[in-house]
Protein backbone atom coordinates (compact mmCIF):
# COMPACT_ATOMS: atom_id res chain seq x y z
CA UNK A 1 0.00 0.00 0.00
CA UNK A 2 1.33 3.50 -1.00
CA UNK A 3 1.33 5.76 1.76
CA UNK A 4 0.54 9.69 1.19
CA UNK A 5 0.82 12.49 3.24
CA UNK A 6 -1.54 15.62 2.38
CA UNK A 7 -0.77 17.81 5.96
CA UNK A 8 1.71 17.16 8.95
CA UNK A 9 1.44 17.62 12.82
CA UNK A 10 4.39 18.31 14.44
CA UNK A 11 3.66 16.86 17.93
CA UNK A 12 4.92 16.64 21.41
CA UNK A 13 4.67 18.26 24.96
CA UNK A 14 5.84 22.06 25.84
CA UNK A 15 8.99 22.70 24.94
CA UNK A 16 9.84 20.33 22.52
CA UNK A 17 10.44 22.62 19.10
CA UNK A 18 7.08 22.15 17.33
CA UNK A 19 6.73 25.56 16.31
CA UNK A 20 9.98 26.16 15.35
CA UNK A 21 10.10 22.90 13.26
CA UNK A 22 6.34 23.15 12.27
CA UNK A 23 7.45 26.76 11.17
CA UNK A 24 10.88 25.37 9.24
CA UNK A 25 9.45 22.39 8.02
CA UNK A 26 6.08 24.41 6.25
CA UNK A 27 8.89 27.11 5.04
CA UNK A 28 10.54 23.86 3.30
CA UNK A 29 7.95 22.41 1.34
CA UNK A 30 5.56 25.42 0.37
CA UNK A 31 3.21 24.76 3.67
CA UNK A 32 1.07 26.72 5.60
CA UNK A 33 1.89 26.75 9.00
CA UNK A 34 -0.86 26.46 11.59
CA UNK A 35 0.17 27.45 15.30
CA UNK A 36 -2.03 25.70 17.51
CA UNK A 37 -1.30 27.40 20.11
CA UNK A 38 -3.20 30.83 18.46
CA UNK A 39 -6.46 28.68 18.32
CA UNK A 40 -6.30 28.00 22.18
CA UNK A 41 -10.17 30.03 23.74
CA UNK A 42 -8.82 32.79 26.09
CA UNK A 43 -10.22 30.08 28.92
CA UNK A 44 -7.87 27.83 28.11
CA UNK A 45 -5.00 30.29 27.98
CA UNK A 46 -6.10 31.98 31.51
CA UNK A 47 -6.28 28.05 32.90
CA UNK A 48 -2.53 27.50 31.52
CA UNK A 49 -1.00 30.59 32.74
CA UNK A 50 -2.46 30.32 36.12
CA UNK A 51 -0.66 26.54 36.26
CA UNK A 52 -3.98 24.70 35.92
CA UNK A 53 -3.65 21.78 33.47
CA UNK A 54 -6.45 21.26 30.40
CA UNK A 55 -8.97 18.35 30.81
CA UNK A 56 -10.23 16.59 27.64
CA UNK A 57 -13.40 18.98 27.87
CA UNK A 58 -11.10 21.95 27.89
CA UNK A 59 -9.09 20.59 25.01
CA UNK A 60 -12.34 19.62 22.74
CA UNK A 61 -13.32 22.71 21.15
CA UNK A 62 -9.76 23.51 20.76
CA UNK A 63 -9.64 20.20 18.98
CA UNK A 64 -12.34 21.47 16.55
CA UNK A 65 -10.87 24.44 15.57
CA UNK A 66 -7.70 22.73 14.97
CA UNK A 67 -9.81 20.25 12.72
CA UNK A 68 -11.90 23.28 10.94
CA UNK A 69 -8.02 24.94 10.30
CA UNK A 70 -6.90 21.17 8.58
CA UNK A 71 -9.91 21.17 6.70
CA UNK A 72 -10.01 24.76 5.68
CA UNK A 73 -6.38 24.55 4.56
CA UNK A 74 -7.35 21.12 2.22
CA UNK A 75 -10.02 23.00 0.79
CA UNK A 76 -7.82 25.67 -0.46
CA UNK A 77 -5.04 22.97 -1.44
CA UNK A 78 -2.98 23.97 0.48
CA UNK A 79 -0.40 21.95 2.25
CA UNK A 80 -1.00 22.56 6.20
CA UNK A 81 1.95 22.19 8.96
CA UNK A 82 0.35 22.48 12.17
CA UNK A 83 1.87 22.78 15.45
CA UNK A 84 -0.20 20.58 18.38
CA UNK A 85 0.61 18.76 21.04
CA UNK A 86 -1.32 15.99 19.93
CA UNK A 87 -1.05 14.45 23.32
CA UNK A 88 -3.17 11.64 23.63
CA UNK A 89 -4.10 9.06 20.42
CA UNK A 90 -7.83 10.27 20.49
CA UNK A 91 -6.31 13.54 19.59
CA UNK A 92 -4.70 12.22 17.12
CA UNK A 93 -7.53 10.41 16.07
CA UNK A 94 -9.51 13.35 16.05
CA UNK A 95 -7.23 15.53 13.99
CA UNK A 96 -6.53 12.31 11.26
CA UNK A 97 -10.74 12.26 10.95
CA UNK A 98 -10.54 15.91 9.83
CA UNK A 99 -8.05 15.24 6.78
CA UNK A 100 -6.84 12.17 4.66
CA UNK A 101 -3.50 11.18 5.07
CA UNK A 102 -2.42 13.17 7.92
CA UNK A 103 1.36 12.52 9.15
CA UNK A 104 2.62 12.80 12.49
CA UNK A 105 6.25 14.22 13.32
CA UNK A 106 6.57 13.33 17.08
CA UNK A 107 9.05 14.83 18.92
CA UNK A 108 10.80 12.80 21.32
CA UNK A 109 12.10 15.20 24.37
CA UNK A 110 13.14 14.24 27.82
CA UNK A 111 11.13 15.94 30.80
CA UNK A 112 14.16 17.16 32.34
CA UNK A 113 15.04 18.80 28.90
CA UNK A 114 11.36 19.72 28.51
CA UNK A 115 11.60 21.11 31.97
CA UNK A 116 14.52 23.31 31.30
CA UNK A 117 13.57 25.21 27.44
CA UNK A 118 10.02 25.41 29.14
CA UNK A 119 11.67 27.45 32.49
CA UNK A 120 13.59 29.90 30.19
CA UNK A 121 11.02 30.81 28.20
CA UNK A 122 9.59 34.51 29.39
CA UNK A 123 7.53 34.80 25.94
CA UNK A 124 4.56 31.95 26.40
CA UNK A 125 2.02 31.40 28.61
CA UNK A 126 2.64 28.12 29.36
CA UNK A 127 4.69 27.62 32.67
CA UNK A 128 7.20 25.04 34.06
CA UNK A 129 4.95 23.58 36.91
CA UNK A 130 2.80 22.52 33.59
CA UNK A 131 5.82 20.05 32.13
CA UNK A 132 4.74 17.42 34.15
CA UNK A 133 1.01 17.45 33.37
CA UNK A 134 2.16 17.14 30.35
CA UNK A 135 4.13 13.86 30.23
CA UNK A 136 1.11 12.68 32.47
CA UNK A 137 -0.87 13.06 29.61
CA UNK A 138 1.53 12.21 26.51
CA UNK A 139 0.08 8.65 24.85
CA UNK A 140 3.65 8.46 22.65
CA UNK A 141 2.30 7.43 19.21
CA UNK A 142 3.72 3.86 19.08
CA UNK A 143 2.91 1.86 16.02
CA UNK A 144 0.04 4.48 14.80
CA UNK A 145 0.32 5.32 10.49
CA UNK A 146 2.19 7.78 9.06
CA UNK A 147 4.37 8.71 11.99
CA UNK A 148 7.69 9.46 12.44
CA UNK A 149 9.32 9.98 16.50
CA UNK A 150 12.71 12.68 16.46
CA UNK A 151 14.81 13.06 19.11
CA UNK A 152 13.68 16.45 20.02
CA UNK A 153 17.04 17.15 21.40
CA UNK A 154 18.77 17.31 17.85
CA UNK A 155 19.28 20.35 15.90
CA UNK A 156 16.72 21.90 14.43
CA UNK A 157 18.25 21.51 11.11
CA UNK A 158 18.56 18.10 11.44
CA UNK A 159 15.14 18.04 13.02
CA UNK A 160 13.97 19.42 9.69
CA UNK A 161 16.16 17.50 7.08
CA UNK A 162 14.51 14.19 8.74
CA UNK A 163 10.73 15.25 8.57
CA UNK A 164 11.00 16.81 4.74
CA UNK A 165 13.09 13.21 4.04
CA UNK A 166 10.41 11.12 5.49
CA UNK A 167 8.18 12.88 4.44
CA UNK A 168 9.60 12.76 0.81
CA UNK A 169 9.80 8.61 1.48
CA UNK A 170 6.18 8.52 2.07
CA UNK A 171 5.54 8.87 -1.49
CA UNK A 172 4.04 12.24 -1.71
CA UNK A 173 1.82 12.60 -4.87
CA UNK A 174 1.08 15.68 -6.82
CA UNK A 175 -1.52 17.84 -5.13
CA UNK A 176 -0.07 16.14 -1.91
CA UNK A 177 2.66 18.05 0.35
CA UNK A 178 6.09 17.46 -1.61
CA UNK A 179 9.60 18.20 -0.24
CA UNK A 180 11.17 21.26 -1.77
Amino acid sequence: MTRQISSLVVMGVAGCGKSSVARAVAEHVGGVLIEGDAFHPKANVEKMARGIPLTDEDRAGWLDRLCAELERAASRGERAVLACSALKERYRDRLRAATAALGFVFLDLPQAEALRRVAQRDDHFMPASLVESQFATLEPPVAEPLTLTVDGTRSLASIVTDAVAWCASAQMQPGLMQAA
